[in-house]
Formats: C-alpha cells, sequence, structure tokens
C-alpha cells in the first residue's frame, strides 16, 4: 500500500505555513502555531482522527488570529487533498457523533471532489479563552475549499461554548477517519459511479 503522506508549505505575506500528515497515522502531532487554543483543537483531529500531524506558522498575531486560523484550515485542506490522491479503495464518506457532558455534536463529510460547508453552531459565547470562535467558520471553509470536501457540521445541544466547539472537533476527527479508510471491499476501485472524485 502506498503511503498517504503530505507536505505542504504555503507562503503569504500574513502567514507561513508548513503541514505535514500521515492518512494512516497514530495520531501523533506536533504544532508551533501560537493559538494555543486552535492547537488544542487540532489535537482532537489528531488523535480522534489517528492521523499524525506537524503543523508550523507565523503568522501575523499581532493583529490578531485571523489570518492564521484562516490559512491553516486552507493548507491542512490542501494536504488532505494530496494525501488522499486518487481516492481510490477509500471509504470516501464519514461520520460521527460525539458528546461531552452536555454538549452533542454530528459531524458528516464526503470527499466527493466539490467544496460545500454547512455549519450549525449555536455559539453560547462568542470567546473562549481569549479567541474568537467565529474564527472556526473560516477554519473549515478553508479546509473545505482547498480539501474539495463536502462537510456538514452541527452542534445539536449544548450550553459550555468550550465543550460546543471541542465535540465538534472531535467528531471532525473521527468522520475522517472513517471516510478516508481504505476498505478492503473496495479492491482499489474508485467510489463514486462517475469514475472520478
Amino acid at each position: 500500500m502506498a503511503e498517504r503522506k503530505a507536505s505542504v508549505e504555503r507562503n503569504t505575506l500574513e502567514t507561513q505555513i508548513k503541514v505535514a500528515i500521515n492518512l494512516d497515522g497514530t495520531g501523533q502531532a506536533k504544532f508551533d502555531i501560537g493559538v494555543p487554543f486552535l492547537e488544542h483543537m487540532l489535537d482532537q483531529i489528531a488523535r480522534h482522527g489517528l492521523i499524525d500531524l506537524d503543523i508550523y506558522c507565523k503568522g501575523d498575531l499581532h493583529i490578531d488570529d485571523h489570518h492564521t486560523v484562516e490559512d491553516v484550515g486552507i493548507t491542512l485542506g490542501q494536504a488532505f487533498a494530496k494525501a488522499v490522491g486518487d481516492k481510490k479503495g477509500m471509504t470516501r464518506y464519514g461520520h460521527s457523533y460525539v458528546p461531552l457532558d452536555e454538549a452533542l455534536s454530528r459531524v458528516v463529510i464526503d470527499f466527493s471532489g466539490r467544496p460545500g460547508l454547512q455549519m450549525h453552531v449555536p455559539f453560547t459565547r462568542a470567546v473562549v479563552g481569549g479567541f474568537d470562535v467565529d474564527l472556526f467558520q473560516e477554519f473549515f471553509q478553508g479546509f473545505v475549499n482547498h480539501a474539495q470536501v463536502s462537510l456538514h457540521i452541527d452542534n445539536l445541544r449544548g450550553h459550555n461554548t468550550h465543550h460546543q466547539i471541542e465535540t465538534v472537533f472531535k467528531a471532525f476527527g473521527r468522520a475522517l477517519r472513517m471516510a478516508v479508510e481504505l476498505d478492503p471491499r473496495m479492491a482499489g476501485q474508485m467510489p463514486s459511479t462517475k469514475g472520478t472524485l
């Protein structure tokens, strides 16, 4: 089986980013981004997705976190697009429900080759530990646009904003894990009647 790894470097006047991923990893993660709450959430993706992540970003944090968060999403999406390759033998779809105390979120993903985001998370607070929670929409939009996936995110209940966000990222990691899994019954076939994704 070919290794499903990718490294992507993206440099702009606002951010300089390096991302390395291994879809068939063990959940190892290393981050140097400068936004601790984002790093905590990315760790959920690695741990629950069993995807190795190594992300470095030097961003214009003296302005705010916006460019860093969005551009990490973009670069991570590019790395996923590269790592899945032609998608032959891949499950393609993934879904997960994850609870955390009073919070419950559902994430459904399709490596369809078509970007689309439906994110419905009624945050109960605007900020968690100094982090503007609106930036997670930018993160996921950047990921979706560049990974070329359809992504549905729903926080079904919850009143603790940290719990809402953490259930989203844990469910996202587990949905990714399911979608990128190689299905032995597919025997290298394309998971689409179109013959391409």
